[in-house]
């Protein structure tokens, strides 16, 4: 991050795509001024292109505005603030030099798997659920080496909160907080929204340029579930405090490249008052704030909804603006019961009705949270969560063509071990491999008519993916079984490939009609292994 030195001589160099920073001192005091000062900063590309960027409040007499420039060349800046102030009203100029950067994730509707770095690269989001990774920090766990790892295991996207939640009652509280974790002034009991902690988005801060710097990027979840105070209670966390929340998270993480998107409120139809169920006026919430954030965050990062209720369709939801809302997180767990939970059935058909339609992007970004055994049964939702689960949720999602988030007990909420990794990451693993190396995910798109076979029940049905010109199919088997390949690729060298220890075999059909039939070796017992048949695909 480069530093605004405050000389003004405009001898500031930034790296293009790289956050500049620059520090102001007011000469005024002001008895609130987190809710008082209004401070931007307009910055003039070599282009002549303007950016409007707002400051942020940093403790005592100090506001920061950050910036990211996409050009190269000399850029000025004037800042402009509400009420007069020697100290924040400034202009300056630096120099934008080249820079290796892949720039900000985009989302590419239609393209891909939705998401494209600015470069063109297309991007498989492959994530996981950290609901409260500022909060350890701030509680003084060591996050950095469960960063570390998550990005050499190749994950590219973490699901945070910016506050921390006291998470589900009565069971189901984090022990991990150890120190006090409010974002704003006062407290739950007596809150003062006109006021910010400062120290504690000083932890946030760390974590983002830690984040930043090893290429991985984050969903800031910008209001915690709306179950919980105070975004459970809007006669109090009024449309006030929470523009002026919205935009003091904008004008702090807006400029890193590790700001994937912004998403509002984590299952938003808890809008207005945390009532669980679906409500037309969380939608027209969801709109507003949305185009809101876009109006006010100058980097055009995605703005994304989190669901609770899967239905209506979110092209019917949001039909009177469908260019509000970029990117759908999709939330569906399909059967976790005691009898079905291991084969995880109906996320795939939950995913075709919900998102009928819908124009945007989108990810399968909750389908459980991995038990582990080892903690007490504190949200028995969880219970029959298991590898298997994760196993099958993750193939299910990807054979949509959608990018996957999932989620660990050991590091979603309110427990943090954050050493270990449940079983269900290995599985997790080959996934990401396989769309990386056995079958490129970009050029992949559903092929329903790519594959035949006879009538099978919700959860066992086979899913393909192909290319536009069937030179690769592939075919997920729920529960193995066999499947007629049809035409293409069929034809084509076949293997199969074990999810569960990333073994290729070949794999042998014969003739049936204009296709191939295949059989997948089998395996499981009582729990049938589920297979993916690779056709034509390029060498392992």
């Amino acid at each position: 991050m480069a530093e605004g030195t405050g000389s003004d001589s405009g001898s500031q160099t930034i790296g293009r795509r790289t956050v500049g920073e620059w520090a102001f001192q007011a000469e005024r005091a002001y008895p609130a001024p987190y809710a008082d000062v209004h401070l931007d900063a307009v910055f003039t590309a070599p282009s002549g292109r303007q950016a409007t960027v707002p400051a942020f409040y940093d403790g005592g007499s100090t506001w920061r505005v950050r910036f990211n420039p996409d050009e190269e060349g000399r850029w000025r800046y004037r800042t402009v603030a509400r009420l007069p102030d020697p100290g924040l009203e400034r202009e300056g100029a630096f120099e934008v030099v080249p820079n290796e950067s892949p720039g900000f994730v985009t989302a590419t509707p239609g393209e891909g798997w939705g998401f494209a770095r600015e470069g063109g690269e297309p991007v498989m989001v492959f994530g996981d659920t950290v609901y409260h990774l500022f909060g350890f920090a701030h509680c003084g766990i060591d996050v950095e080496p469960f960063l570390r790892r998550r990005t050499e295991q190749g994950f590219n996207l973490l699901r945070v909160r910016l506050p921390v939640s006291p998470f589900h009652p009565p069971a189901g509280y984090s022990h991990w907080q150890t120190c006090r974790t409010w974002p704003w002034g006062g407290s739950e009991q007596a809150p003062r929204f006109d006021q910010i902690n400062t120290d504690y988005f000083r932890t946030v801060d760390e974590v983002v340029r830690t984040a930043d710097g090893l290429g991985l990027g984050l969903e800031l979840i910008m209001e915690g579930w709306g179950f919980e105070f105070p975004f459970n209670s809007r006669q109090i966390f009024l449309p006030e405090w929470e523009e002026l929340w919205m935009r003091y998270l904008i004008a702090r993480y807006d400029a890193f490249p590790s700001t994937w998107f912004w998403t509002p409120l984590n299952e938003y139809e808890y809008y207005p008052n945390g009532d669980w169920n679906y409500r037309p006026e969380a939608d027209r919430w969801q709109l507003r704030v949305s185009r809101w954030i876009k109006a006010h965050a100058p980097h055009g990062h995605p703005v994304a909804a989190h669901n609770g209720p899967r239905l209506p369709p979110f092209a019917e939801r949001f039909a009177s603006d469908p260019a509000a809302v970029d990117l759908i997180l999709f939330q569906e767990w399909g059967d976790r019961s005691e009898e079905g939970g291991w084969l995880a059935s109906g996320i795939e058909e939950s995913i075709d009705a919900a998102l009928a339609g819908w124009p945007g992007s989108a990810v399968l970004a909750e389908w459980g949270y991995e038990r582990n055994p080892a903690f007490d049964l504190n949200l028995p939702h969880h219970e029959h969560c298991d590898r298997d689960h994760t196993r099958r949720g993750a193939w299910r999602g990807a054979f949509r063509a959608l990018g996957i988030i999932h989620g660990f007990e050991n590091s979603w909420g309110p427990w943090a071990k954050l050493d270990e990794d449940q079983p269900g990451m290995a599985d997790l693993l080959l996934v990401r491999r396989f769309f990386h190396e056995i079958a490129p995910f970009a050029g992949l798109r559903p092929a329903p008519d790519a594959i035949s076979g006879g009538e099978m029940g919700v959860g066992e049905r086979p899913q393909a993916l192909a290319t536009p010109v069937r030179d690769l199919i592939a075919v997920y088997l729920p529960v193995g079984g066999e499947v007629v390949v049809n035409g293409g690729a069929a034809t084509r060298e076949a293997r199969w490939f074990d999810p569960r220890t990333g073994d290729l075999q070949p794999a042998e059909g014969s003739t049936a009609g204009d296709g191939r039939r295949f059989a997948a070796p089998g395996g499981g017992g009582e729990r049938p292994w589920d297979w993916m048949l690779v056709c034509g695909a390029a060498p392992g």
